[in-house]
């Protein structure tokens, strides 16, 4: 029998692992798979873009280019990609540098927001920067994530550190800057990942039940504060006696699609659907592509969250664990509820939809989240230790 072995061709990596330089180290340490879903979920919303645009311009007519919004997701997505890689290659110092830098500046331009914001629908959620419109709460969730958790690790540490005070002051400094805006969608979810993180931290389980408490408390004084929020809950509720036209056009894009969907530039009640190429781009995914589709969707974010749950499980500092563990669970809540929206399983909350949704603001700060989260979860020498988390009494 002849010997081919010597014809057949040698795979050459494109990084050797002896090569010292950041980019092979990177390309060696990075989880492959938890990029490469994040990549393909930000193409997934640039091709989503070239179906929702021309839909989206008919509302407006100062535009004429109906891929308008096509070329300007092109580049916040290349923005957020290029933010994600970059991030990615920092040290678990740099994180929390990062985080702290981010979390202070979006503090300050909150602050800002009722002098200087530009009001939309009744919010001054936004600052005008020209072509571009920041809306600075959008940072603050991952960076307030990374500085909790930094703050309980050092609690954890013994040293005289009041962390547990400093990250709730934080925290509420944040959502009550957030409550001025008004945004209750985004204090529902900047204060759930927060208690996860806290409970990830190792608080005891009564402290929780003494928080959970004092959070119901809260929400149902945010109910008869904010006349907007009985108003979703009551269309929620009663949707016979109220008008739900946004939800309805979505609820019906996404039956239309069937399994397959009506192919791609075919879909109609997408041109009914108010903000289509931001809250509701769920609905084009599926009036066009179908089922099909939208699992792969989910598909994609159930992978992300479990799979990083999983490394971030397996890290042996504290600080790396928790603050992973609660990026990836950002990632996770906030693509549940904006499928649980567009699916009337849940109140509307006007959250984008991660990677996906059009939106300089969202791209960038989903670029951040991930490329921290990608960072703290890299192979370092004694970053994974098997059984660590168990032993922390971590679960």
């Amino acid at each position: 029998m002849t010997d081919r072995s010597h014809h057949a061709p040698a795979y050459t990596p494109a990084f050797s692992r002896n090569d010292q330089s950041l980019i092979a180290r990177w390309w060696w340490t990075i989880d492959r798979g938890l990029l490469g879903a994040a990549c393909l979920l930000i193409f997934i919303g640039v091709a989503l873009s070239f179906a929702s645009s021309p839909a989206a311009i008919n509302a407006t007519e100062a535009i004429t280019d109906p891929f308008y919004y096509s070329w300007r997701m092109m580049v916040f997505s290349g923005a957020g990609l290029v933010a994600m890689l970059v991030i990615s290659v920092f040290s678990p110092k740099g994180v929390r540098r990062l985080a702290v830098l981010a979390l202070g500046c979006s503090i300050l331009v909150m602050m800002a927001l009722p002098f200087i914001g530009d009001e939309v629908k009744g919010a001054a959620r936004w600052i005008n920067l020209g072509p571009f419109s920041l809306q600075p709460s959008e940072f603050a969730k991952p960076a307030l994530i990374v500085f909790a958790s930094w703050m309980f690790a050092e609690t954890q540490k013994g040293q005289g550190v009041p962390g547990v005070s400093i990250a709730f002051g934080v925290w509420a400094l944040t959502v009550g800057l957030l409550l001025i805006q008004p945004d209750i969608g985004q204090t529902l979810l900047i204060t759930t990942i927060f208690m996860a993180v806290f409970f990830m931290a190792g608080v005891p389980l009564k402290w929780m039940a003494g928080i959970a408490t004092v959070a119901m408390a809260g929400l149902v004084s945010l109910y008869f504060t904010f006349g907007h929020m009985r108003d979703r809950l009551s269309r929620f509720l009663s949707p016979e006696s109220t008008d739900t036209h946004q939800i309805d056009r979505a609820s019906e894009a996404i039956r239309a699609g069937g399994l397959v969907g009506r192919g791609v530039g075919e879909g109609v009640m997408k041109r009914y659907v108010p903000d289509l190429h931001t809250d509701f781009i769920y609905s084009v995914a599926a009036e066009e592509f179908g089922l099909m589709l939208s699992l792969v969707i989910i598909a994609l974010y159930g992978f992300i969250v479990l799979r990083g749950l999983g490394k971030a499980m397996r890290l042996n500092d504290p600080f790396e664990q928790t603050a992973a563990a609660g990026l990836f669970l950002l990632i996770g809540l906030q693509a549940s509820i904006n499928i649980a929206v567009n699916l009337n399983l849940i109140p509307t909350k006007g959250m984008t939809l991660p990677f996906v949704s059009y939106g300089g603001s969202s791209m960038l700060a989903m670029g951040l989240t991930m490329g921290l989260a990608l960072a703290l979860t890299r192979k370092r020498p004694g970053a994974y230790e098997p059984g660590a988390h168990l032993r922390r009494g971590v679960v």
